[in-house]
C-alpha cells in the first residue's frame, strides 16, 4: 500500500512538472498565466494520484503494463521541454538553444514539403505572419513530429523484444483497459481488433486532419497564437503527441486481441487433450 502510494505520488509530481515546464523555462510570464498553469498542474496531479493510488483505475489505461505510459510520458516531456528551450532561444540565446534550434531547423526543413503534416501546420497561420515566426513554427513542428515517430518506433521495438505486455507476468484486461467493457456485447477479440484499427487509422490521419480542420476553430490559430509562447508550444505538442499516442494504443489493443486469441486456442487444445471438447 505504501509503495503504491509512493509510486502514485511520484507520477503525480512528474505530471505537474511536465505541465509547468514551459512556464518554468520561458521568461517573463504574467501572473495570470502562472495561476492558470498552477491550477491545471494541481488538477492533473490530483487526478494521476487518485488513479494510481486506487486499487482499480477509472481512466488511465495500461496502468500495470509498463513501459506503455512511460514511453508516452517521456515523449510528451521531450516535445514540451525541447519546444520550450527553442522558444526561450528567441529571448535569450545560449549554446544549448542554438544547437537544439539548429537541429530542429534541419528536421523541419526536411519535413516541410507539399502535403506533409509540417507544411499543413505552417499553412494554418496567417499569410501576413513574419518569417521569424514561421521559422519558429517549422522548428517546433519538425522536432515534435520526429520525437513522436521515434517514441512510436521505440514502443514497437520494446513490445517485440520483451513480449509486451505479459511476458512472465499476468495481464488483467479490466485493470489496464478500464474504459473498455468486455461485457458490452459481441466477441471481445473482434471488438479489440476493431478498436485497434480505428486508433491506428486516427493516429495516421490526425496529423493531416487537425490542420485541415482549422477553419472550424480558426480563433485558436490566428496571429495571437504565434505571440503566445506557451500556446504555441502546447498546440504543437498536442498535434504531434495525440496521433502517436493513438497509434500506440491501437498497436497495444491489437496485441491484447492476439494474446486472448492465443489463450483461447491453448485452452481449447487442453480441453481436447483432456477429453472435455471434441477434436
Amino acid at each position: 500500500m505504501i509503495a503504491q502510494f509512493a509510486g502514485a505520488l511520484t507520477r503525480a509530481v512528474a505530471v505537474m512538472l511536465l505541465i509547468a515546464t514551459p512556464a518554468l523555462i520561458l521568461p517573463e510570464q504574467s501572473q495570470e498565466t502562472a495561476q492558470i498553469v498552477t491550477l491545471i498542474a494541481l488538477f492533473s496531479g490530483i487526478l494521476i494520484l487518485v488513479e494510481y493510488a486506487a486499487s482499480y483505475p477509472s481512466l488511465v489505461e495500461f496502468r500495470d503494463a509498463p513501459p506503455f505510459n512511460r514511453v508516452r510520458f517521456i515523449s510528451l516531456l521531450l516535445i514540451v521541454l525541447l519546444g520550450a528551450i527553442v522558444v526561450r532561444g528567441q529571448f535569450e540565446t545560449t549554446p544549448l538553444t542554438e544547437v537544439i534550434t539548429a537541429i530542429g531547423a534541419l528536421i523541419g526543413l526536411a519535413m516541410d514539403f507539399p502535403g506533409s503534416p509540417v507544411r499543413l501546420v505552417i499553412e494554418m497561420f496567417p499569410d501576413d505572419s513574419d518569417a521569424g515566426s514561421i521559422y519558429l513554427v517549422r522548428v517546433l513542428t519538425g522536432l515534435a513530429y520526429l520525437i513522436s515517430l521515434i517514441s512510436l518506433s521505440i514502443f514497437a521495438i520494446l513490445m517485440r523484444l520483451h513480449g509486451w505486455p505479459a511476458r512472465d507476468r499476468t495481464f488483467n484486461v479490466w485493470i489496464n483497459l478500464p474504459t473498455f467493457d468486455p461485457t458490452a456485447g459481441g466477441d471481445v477479440v473482434a471488438r479489440l481488433i476493431r478498436d485497434a484499427r480505428i486508433n491506428i487509422m486516427l493516429g495516421f490521419t490526425l496529423p493531416f486532419l487537425i490542420p485541415l480542420g482549422v477553419d472550424s476553430i480558426s480563433v485558436l490559430f490566428n496571429s495571437s497564437a504565434l505571440s503566445s509562447s506557451q500556446t504555441l508550444i502546447w498546440m504543437v505538442a498536442v498535434w504531434a503527441f495525440l496521433p502517436a499516442s493513438l497509434f500506440m494504443r491501437g498497436i497495444a489493443m491489437g496485441r491484447i486481441a492476439e494474446m486472448i486469441r492465443q489463450q483461447r486456442h491453448l485452452s481449447y487444445r487442453r480441453a481436447v487433450e483432456e477429453g472435455y471438447a471434441p477434436a
